[in-house]
């Protein structure tokens, strides 16, 4: 063969077209993690936000903030939970996944600093937070997958190891920022 023939090429098994590209496995189940843990961050965030789904609203939460050592619980509440709603929503489109990963990964820092006397195991334990936070930072470093919005934007269209490592120690350095204040 010359080198400007082609042949064709077989396809693994776990792919299929997706607009001139292959769908991979890895794309479909980034896809999955992304809209479960975005769906969940987002509510959980609309819990401090609105008082949607059993929450305490900005009110209910900023006091339970308060006893828990921050200041100002409202502000924090309302930060919480916009970090919360807008990461989750980040997450799940796959827009600005390494910034809406640190978001989350922020988030969930502090609420396992909140817990950590409780041990690791439910109801009072912290080892949802860490799976919650662990998803996180894992889609900030890998990225969203084929499947995301991202793909659209030039810059985000070939995730980089550092974005997501970059971002990912900024969802950490704001949270140990925010626990300095905690009393």
């Amino acid at each position: 063969m010359s080198a400007t023939t082609t042949r064709p090429v077989d396809l693994p098994a776990d792919t299929a077209p997706l607009g001139g590209h292959s769908l991979r496995a890895y794309d479909a189940g980034l896809l999955l993690l992304r809209l479960v843990l975005g769906a969940v961050m987002a509510a959980h965030g609309a819990q401090k936000l609105f008082g949607w789904f059993g929450g305490g609203g900005v009110k209910g939460t900023g006091q339970f903030f308060e006893m828990s050592g921050y200041p100002a619980g409202e502000s924090m509440a309302v930060i919480a939970g916009l970090s919360e709603v807008l990461g989750g929503l980040g997450l799940a489109l796959g827009l600005l996944t390494p910034l809406a990963g640190a978001a989350v990964v922020g988030t969930l820092i502090n609420a396992v600093a909140v817990k950590w006397g409780g041990g690791f195991f439910a109801p009072a334990g912290v080892e949802f937070e860490l799976l919650l936070a662990a998803a996180a930072a894992g889609l900030a470093l890998t990225g969203p997958g084929r499947i995301a919005v991202d793909r659209f934007l030039p810059w985000l269209r070939s995730h980089r190891l550092g974005y997501g490592v970059a971002a990912v120690t900024l969802g950490a350095v704001m949270a140990a920022l925010v626990l300095l204040i905690r009393n």
